[in-house]
């Protein structure tokens, strides 16, 4: 299909250059005849022939030497937008817009011609490179603030450790804020090297066919001290799915959620999981009986660094990461994760593993 637009564009070029050999030659045809008419010379009907060819050809060359300065000229003027432009994105300038210049019929852009698809491919490089460069500024600023609000904590802590008046009770509770703070930026590196790795393009992805439900009762048996802790209510249905996975990975999405209901259920509160299993996928359902996400925030709670309640997750630790790595991790895995919540009810996250 796209081969047509060219032959097309071939066929009306190769047809106006004959219609303009003939317009020449008719021209040429006529000037001679006058010519002829006011002389005794009458050369012979093959002569003639010769001659107006060749003064045809010669005048043809007279027209196409006046408008193609013209449109090289046109054409350069075009090209040097397109060198600026190009000049302009490599010293990280993305704020690009090119207009091609090439109008159709009623001033309409002809979509097919070549220099309107590489003016576009310009304008859609710019676009895309702006919104990544957006995205590494929102990234940095985000890092940077999650590093610096513990090391803000540590130093005043530790300045008030030097305090050699300070009781004991009190110096023991300002280094169990310095340690957890300590353990939160390791998580914080922990997750930001995650991600870098599944970012990459060479990322790492080792399918092997287990029991999933195995896998999901050993992880919720391993959070066991946490959930006893908060005398949570954890009942498990699960049934017997074998799914082809990478199962390091998909530890790691369970770990996310599991620790995430247990963070946010009440003291005393309930959190069910289910396991089941639908054509070619199958379904983890985690729901709690916390405090909800509001739909506002549902929006964008698997955006990096995205927290429903700045306050809440820093009490807890959180670092806006985890449920990132998790919907990175369903994307290699072409399954899919999505959250539904009310306040003051809970929130539920479905994962939709494929089984192969």
């Amino acid at each position: 299909m796209k081969q047509r637009p060219n032959m097309f564009h071939i066929i009306v070029n190769f047809v106006g250059v004959i219609v303009a050999l003939f317009i020449c030659w008719t021209a040429v045809y006529y000037l001679t005849e006058a010519v002829y008419s006011r002389t005794t010379w009458e050369p012979h009907g093959l002569i003639a022939l010769l001659i107006n060819a060749t003064l045809g050809f010669f005048l043809f060359g007279i027209i196409i030497m006046i408008v193609g300065p013209l449109v090289r000229k046109r054409e350069h003027h075009l090209f040097s937008e397109l060198i600026e432009a190009l000049r302009r994105i490599s010293r990280g300038d993305f704020r690009v817009n090119l207009e091609s210049g090439v109008d159709g019929k009623n001033g309409r852009q002809r979509q097919n011609h070549p220099f309107v698809q590489l003016v576009n491919s310009i304008n859609d490089m710019a676009a895309n490179l702006k919104a990544m460069e957006e995205l590494r500024q929102e990234f940095i600023s985000n890092v940077s603030h999650e590093i610096g609000s513990p090391l803000t904590s540590i130093s005043g802590f530790a300045k008030a450790l030097k305090n050699e008046d300070l009781e004991r009770e009190q110096r023991l509770r300002y280094l169990t804020i310095i340690e957890a703070e300590c353990y939160r930026l390791s998580k914080l590196s922990d997750n930001l090297m995650k991600l870098a790795v599944l970012d990459s393009v060479q990322n790492p992805f080792h399918a092997t066919t287990y029991r999933l439900d195995k896998q999901l009762i050993a992880l919720i048996l391993a959070c066991e001290p946490q959930w006893q802790e908060k005398e949570v209510d954890m009942n498990v249905e699960a049934e017997e799915v074998t799914v082809v996975a990478d199962e390091d990975l998909m530890s790691q999405v369970w770990v996310n959620i599991i620790h995430n209901a247990i963070k946010f259920s009440p003291q005393g509160g309930k959190i069910n999981i289910t396991l089941t299993m639908e054509k070619d996928h199958a379904i983890v359902r985690i729901a709690d009986t916390g405090q909800g996400i509001t739909e506002q925030d549902q929006l964008r709670i698997f955006e990096r660094f995205y927290k429903a309640d700045r306050s809440r997750n820093y009490a807890v630790g959180g670092s806006g990461l985890g449920l990132s790595i998790a919907q990175k991790i369903m994307e290699m895995h072409r399954g899919s994760i999505s959250v539904s919540s009310r306040l003051d009810e809970g929130t539920e996250f479905t994962v939709l593993l494929p089984l192969r």
